[in-house]
């Protein structure tokens, strides 16, 4: 199971207790939010794009979403995200528990600006039911990204 991975990934640090596991789901933002007690907006969702042959993972503050015109200018192409069949394989995690730890080989991870506001966000864990807690900083460590974008604006 994909959280077992992610719990291997995170037990190199000594961090692997810190993963909390629900009974209910907790794979879109209202239902993380609604299990961790906290707004939607410190949820980190992690969305899975495509560009060419190349997959990238932005990671984002859940009361976002993709702005197409500031993608397009930090990527130089329109955003294509990967279809829900697509993302278990290519990603390594499914739906609802995409997640920046232990992905797929050659996979680009992005950190978005509007996660700069939170001193804690609640990232995924590699299931439908997981996540955990880490400061911006944890996040910027563990997460192995490449850079922070900011291609997302707050939802209508």
């Amino acid at each position: 199971m994909s959280v077992d991975k992610v719990k291997q990934y995170f037990k190199k640090y000594n961090m692997e207790n810190r993963i909390i596991e629900f009974n209910e789901s907790s794979a879109t933002v209202k239902l993380a939010a609604i299990a961790l007690n906290t707004t939607e907006a410190q949820i980190a969702k992690t969305i899975s794009l495509k560009i060419d042959n190349q997959i990238l993972l932005i990671v984002c503050a859940g009361d976002t979403k993709i702005d197409n015109t500031k993608y397009k200018q930090e990527f130089n192409t329109k955003p294509r995200m990967l279809d829900k069949m697509e993302v278990e394989t290519l990603v390594g995690h499914p739906v609802g528990g995409v997640c920046p730890f232990a992905i797929n080989k050659d996979i680009s991870v992005y950190l978005d600006e509007s996660l700069k506001r939170f001193e804690f966000v609640y990232p995924a864990c590699g299931s439908t039911n997981s996540a955990i807690k880490l400061t911006i900083e944890e996040l910027e460590k563990y997460s192995n990204y490449i850079k922070w974008v900011d291609v997302c604006k707050l939802k209508d």
